[in-house]
């Protein structure tokens, strides 16, 4: 057993004081548990792990359920392990089996006050004015304090980016678990750092559109046209271009016109625009 302050072996005489008025003040996780259950046996180290970890941001209450059957009766315990998460005197949440730590730091993150927040938001807007000396020491401090921190992560990869170190920004984005390189935010950067790599060994656009008007079927041209637009923010401007491959060049460079279209969707977002020219693409492609 671990002499941990923050993990609390449940008993009837004490649920009460540390699980409904101890999650008052922070969430408190209940994991139901017994010495017989092997995936309980996986999941508790793990759970350790984190409450110690995360240093009082939440409790980790275990409640032996061969020992403590009233408890599991009344919270309808069927099947271990079971973890429920506790917040203000109620169960807002619950999990089953022993899930892999990266998805638990997702559930806690829920409920769990991130510091850190405005901290990244103080970040991103050093990188966004060119103080990136400043930007690298608090990204810095924030992966020491939890080297997991998936914010941070996308944070530091925001900051390579801005310096010019791509493939630094890649491996950091890569490192992400699935769940969060799925998010919106990562897969716009992924979308610019395609562009920005066919945009660093295109013509200047001026020459691209000279090119496109002695033959305009060009499609490398119009492509790398699109990249440069792109990195212009003349985001429309390049949807037209890659549409124009769609509609009468669909093989080229292995339907790289539909995907690069994807991708620009991925950097504008939930808008007007986006709905219109995937309206259009499918027509064009169905």
């Amino acid at each position: 057993m671990t002499d941990s302050p923050y993990i609390i072996d449940i008993t009837p005489e004490n649920f009460g004081s540390v699980v409904v008025e101890g999650s008052m003040q922070v969430p408190v996780l209940v994991d139901f548990w017994a010495d017989w259950c092997q995936p309980c046996k996986a999941l508790i180290p793990v759970l350790e792990k984190l409450v110690n970890e995360y240093q009082g941001k939440f409790i980790l209450a275990k409640v032996n359920t061969e020992e403590q059957q009233e408890i599991a009766a009344h919270f309808q315990i069927r099947s271990i392990p079971a973890v429920k998460l506790f917040k203000d005197g109620q169960p807002v949440d619950e999990f089953m089996g022993a899930l892999p730590e990266a998805e638990i730091r997702t559930f806690l993150d829920k409920y769990i006050e991130n510091e850190s927040g405005g901290q990244l938001e103080q970040v991103q807007q050093m990188i966004l004015e060119g103080r990136t000396d400043e930007a690298a020491t608090m990204i810095q401090q924030l992966l020491d304090e939890d080297a997991a921190n998936p914010q941070a992560i996308i944070a530091f990869a925001q900051l390579k980016l801005a310096i010019g170190e791509k493939d630094a920004a890649q491996q950091a984005l890569e490192s992400l678990p699935l769940d969060e390189q799925q998010k919106p935010e990562v897969a716009a950067m992924k979308a610019q750092m395609l562009f920005e790599s066919v945009a660093s060994t295109a013509p200047p656009i001026e020459e691209l559109q000279q090119k496109l008007q002695q033959d305009a079927s060009d499609s490398e041209a119009r492509y790398q046209l699109a990249a440069q637009l792109v990195m212009q923010n003349q985001l429309e401007a390049a949807l037209d271009e890659l549409l124009l491959i769609v509609q009468k060049d669909r093989a080229y460079g292995d339907d790289a016109a539909r995907k690069a279209m994807i991708q620009v969707f991925d950097i504008i977002g939930d808008h007007p625009i986006t709905s219109t020219y995937r309206s259009r693409m499918f027509n064009y492609l169905y």
